[in-house]
């Protein structure tokens, strides 16, 4: 089809001409009967925003995707260019892609009045249907619609009442494509009702001209809520053209947000070959953004992005990697320890309320660190927590499995983890640790020795993420000792066997 290179080939070929939001649709009703998700990669969406978007689309709306940061509203937008046919006819030469069968600009009318059916014609790719603009306080009404060009009024010595000397802006260069405006409530009121017409009418208005030109476009826009209060608002005529409005959101459950992570993370190829990442760690991290959004300290309004976890994860791995480097050895695997090494990756990522300025982006973000390793460790050990319930003489008591670790420390002995230990090293030293290896062993007999080196150091950060022990992070090491001996004027508590029972570690 793209051989053909005049109007009069065109008509003979049997092609036929539809809008693109028909173009859409049609291509939609196929990927949906042959079961074939029309926007692949997007994960945790299945039941909610994909299908919204799709009754959208098959209605033929233009679409507003509300939502807070990360959540891939531009993502969906750009990935509807795939329902696009993959190549479209326009008039050779037009600026604003005409349709060879109906076209609208001034020069494509011209020219098939002039050559008939020897007009010669172009294909388009779908790649090329698709235009974007972020809205900012500087965008014009000549950026999105146009304006008078006087060096083209010069050229052609043409006066500034021809409809020739007119500059199209990005709107109307977007003729028969898809068009996105991202934060639109950055938009300026004023330049939001230039989109009125467009929308509804067709009409363009440029510097006196009133244009009949019945644009063919599919708008997508996408905003914050945030954005309401804070930044501007969506006038409410313009909102009232868009037909659906379709509110996005994070991943509901962690298993969604480690494919998302798994799924965008920059895998270097050195990385993958010398640094082994267990899902424990992948946990420790998705946890991270789970725990911010709920934190106090953390502006929910702004929300915490999935980017959050995915930069997290490849500091986690280049921490892992750069030790790798340090030591001279062939391979390792990403320790607890080296979760010290995401803490960049957390503070550009969360807004913090008054309470979590005062306490500081490094201390909250290390805050969020120790809740993640709290939060997971009750799901992979028994929970250290003290259970005062009343006890009956049915009631079995069982022995504190943390008791002997608690007493190593007690003793006024003390462990130091150099964030570039050795990884033989950092074993033999998790090792002198009484009742560490026997209480791992119990609970996972089949583990490797990196495995279960990487649990019992796991089970150190927990205990003191419940404050059974001390964990003060200094530069370059973890120091953990009895909670006594390095918490000021701090009393602790100490398990005895009358306060565990059956339930509390079933």
């Amino acid at each position: 089809m793209t051989n053909i290179k005049t109007l009069g080939e065109l008509k003979k070929s049997g092609w036929v001409s539809c809008s693109i939001r028909d173009e859409i649709r049609n291509n939609l009703i196929k990927k949906i009967q042959s079961k074939e998700n029309p926007f692949p990669g997007i994960l945790g969406y299945e039941d909610t925003v994909i299908p919204d978007t799709e009754r959208a689309l098959l209605s033929k709306h233009n679409i507003l995707f509300l939502g807070l940061r990360g959540q891939a509203k531009t993502r969906m937008a750009r990935q509807m260019i795939e329902l696009l046919d993959e190549y479209i006819p326009i008039v050779e030469g037009s600026e604003i892609n005409d349709d060879p069968f109906h076209p609208i600009s001034t020069f494509a009318v011209e020219l098939i009045k002039e050559k008939g059916d020897n007009t010669p014609i172009n294909w388009l790719h779908k790649s090329q249907r698709y235009g974007e603009k972020l809205a900012t306080p500087d965008v014009s009404v000549a950026d999105l619609i146009g304006d008078i060009d006087p060096i083209k009024a010069a050229n052609l010595k043409l006066s500034f009442a021809d409809e020739r000397v007119l500059h199209y802006g990005i709107i109307p260069r977007s003729n028969r494509s898809i068009f996105v405006i991202n934060e639109l409530p950055d938009l300026q009121a004023r330049i939001q009702v230039s989109l009125f017409n467009i929308l509804e009418e067709g009409d363009l208005q440029i510097r006196g001209f009133k244009l009949r030109l019945p644009l063919d476009i599919l708008f997508v826009f996408t905003a914050n809520p945030e954005d309401y209060t804070n930044r501007g608002s969506i006038v409410t005529p313009l909102k009232d053209r868009i037909q659906s409005q379709i509110l996005t959101h994070y991943p509901k459950s962690v298993e969604t947000s480690l494919a998302i992570t798994s799924q965008e993370s920059n895998k270097i190829q050195p990385q993958q070959e010398s640094v082994v990442v267990s899902d424990l760690i992948s946990r420790l991290i998705e946890q991270v953004s789970f725990e911010a959004r709920n934190s106090e300290l953390v502006d929910k309004k702004s929300g915490v992005s999935a980017r959050l976890t995915i930069s997290a994860y490849e500091n986690a791995v280049s921490a892992a990697e750069r030790r790798c480097l340090i030591n001279q050895e062939k391979n390792t695997q990403v320790w607890i320890s080296d979760l010290t090494g995401i803490i960049p990756s957390i503070t550009g990522k969360v807004e913090l309320v008054y309470e979590g300025e005062q306490e500081g982006p490094y201390q909250v973000a290390y805050n969020l660190v120790e809740k993640s390793i709290r939060s997971l460790f009750v799901t992979y050990f028994p929970n250290p927590e003290l259970s005062k319930k009343k006890k009956n003489k049915e009631t079995q008591k069982i022995e504190n499995p943390y008791q002997s670790i608690i007493k190593w420390f007690d003793q006024g002995n003390h462990l130091n983890i150099f964030l570039e230990t050795k990884d033989a090293d950092k074993i033999l030293m998790l090792y002198k640790v009484d009742g560490l290896y026997a209480l791992v062993k119990k609970s996972y007999p089949n583990l490797t020795e990196m495995e279960s080196a990487l649990l019992m150091e796991f089970v150190l950060h927990g205990l003191a993420g419940y404050s059974l022990i001390s964990k003060k992070v200094l530069d370059g090491k973890i120091e953990f000792k009895d909670l006594m001996g390095s918490m000021l004027n701090m009393n602790t508590q100490h398990f005895s066997e009358e306060d565990f029972n059956d339930n509390d570690f079933n």
